[in-house]
This record gives C-alpha cells, structure tokens and sequence, in this order.
C-alpha cells in the first residue's frame, strides 16, 4: 500500500478550476517532484495536501486514513509538514528557537504543567531541547543554534525551514520551491542535502522550477498543466515527453 494516495482532488475558487481531478500516489523513502509551468496549480495542490484549502471534491489518504478537509495542524499531527516557497521562519528568534516552535505540535504536557513548570514539563523541555539539537547537528547548523534566523545565509535559512517541519515528526516532507533564489552552488548543496533526508528515511514532496535539481533527485515525477495532471514517470521519461515539452515551451507551429 502506498503511503499517501491522492484520489481524483479538485479545487474550485467559484468558476476557475484551480487543480481538476489529480490522482498520484506516493511510496515511503520516495523524493516525488511535482512539476509544471507558472500557474499550473502547484502550490495550490500543496494547499489541499496540507489543509490550507479545502478540496471541492476527492480524497487524500494517508497510511490508510483520509485526512482531506481537515485543519492544518490536524495534518502535521498526522505526519505531513511544508515549508514555503518564500522563507517563513521567525527572523528575530534564536535558531534553536524556530526548531522548537515545531515541536509543539506535539507537546507531551498540560497547560497546568507549563503554568506551575512541574517536573514532567522540566523533562519533556529537556528532551525537545536536546532531540533540537540533534536535527540541527544532522542538518549541520549545530554551531548556529544561537544565532537569530535572519543573520544566516540564504541557503542556511532554507535548511532551517526544513528543520522546522522536520522536528513536527513528519513522515512526509513538503518542499516548496526550496532552490528558489539560490545561484547554482547552493542548488547543488541542496540536492544533496535533500538526497541525505531520504536517506534517512524520510518521504519528501516537491516542487521546484530548477530542472537541474528536479531531473538529478527525483525517483518519479509527475508534470500538471492547467490544475490537470498530464504526465507521469521517470525523469528520462518526463525530459523526452513531448506533452510536457509543449506545456512549458509551447506549441511548435
């Protein structure tokens, strides 16, 4: 069984159809890239993933559970977190800090227990510490854990997003556009980067306009065009398809 299957989803905002009955599914310790021109319905197919929008008709399924149509922090209790196309992390908090915020998602204590800061909320702050520490040290900003967020360099702010939703406990990782704004260097760190997650064990979602980065991770693909999934498969299959050729570079007369 796949872990997450996405059953024929849909979005209407009143009479544009923004994503029209897309199905795909995605396997454990897969990098799935979802790719397509401006406009396609990208983002707005990570917004009914993540519950920032709610679908107008289909099911989403994960491990063997819907979640469609529920509240956005309902499905990162599930397993599922994003990051943003344009960075959103909290610049005038500590690193260690914007890991942290993450976890509490999954906080182990009582309201009671944070006011009068009892003994089980002293260990439970101890340990997300010390697992933030971990995730940082994975992701190799162990030496910027006090630092202020907005004083790293680009490429460290996008690892820290992606820290962020790792401390969730996610089992899926939604990436969106996360080489955006980076010169080619810091793509490829990326790449690898993001190879290193799924060798970790982690099942990661993407979208992405760098081809380079797209065609270099992927195990599969799959292409939308006008909120309709028009081609699926490997990335050789995808760079030759004619179909998705003509989407992002338009019809030869």
């Amino acid at each position: 069984m796949a872990l997450m299957e996405v059953k024929n989803i849909s979005k209407h905002f009143g009479g544009l159809i923004a994503v029209n009955k897309v199905n795909f599914e995605v396997n454990k310790g897969e990098i799935i890239s979802i790719i397509g021109p401006n406009g396609a319905g990208k983002t707005t197919l990570f917004n009914l993933l993540t519950g920032v929008n709610q679908l107008t008709e289909g099911e989403i399924i994960f491990e063997g559970k819907p979640i469609h149509n529920k509240k956005p922090q309902e499905i990162v209790k599930a397993g599922l977190a994003r990051t943003f196309q344009n960075i959103r992390l909290f610049g005038d908090m500590r690193v260690i800090e914007n890991v942290l915020i993450g976890m509490h998602i999954n906080t182990k204590y009582s309201f009671l227990d944070l006011l009068f800061r009892t003994k089980k909320y002293r260990e439970v702050e101890k340990e997300k510490h010390q697992k933030a520490i971990e995730i940082l040290d994975s992701i190799g900003l162990k030496d910027k854990v006090h630092h202020y967020a907005s004083n790293l360099p680009y490429g460290e702010q996008r690892k820290l997003e992606i820290a962020r939703a790792i401390s969730t406990n996610a089992k899926i990782l939604l990436l969106d556009e996360p080489a955006a704004g980076m010169n080619p260097q810091e793509s490829e760190e990326l790449l690898n980067f993001i190879k290193s997650l799924r060798d970790k064990g982690y099942t990661i979602i993407l979208i992405e306009h760098d081809m380079n980065v797209v065609m270099n991770i992927s195990d599969r693909i799959y292409v939308i065009d006008y909120g309709k999934k028009i081609a699926e498969g490997l990335p050789a299959d995808i760079a030759n398809n004619k179909r998705v050729i003509e989407a992002y570079l338009g019809r030869s007369e």
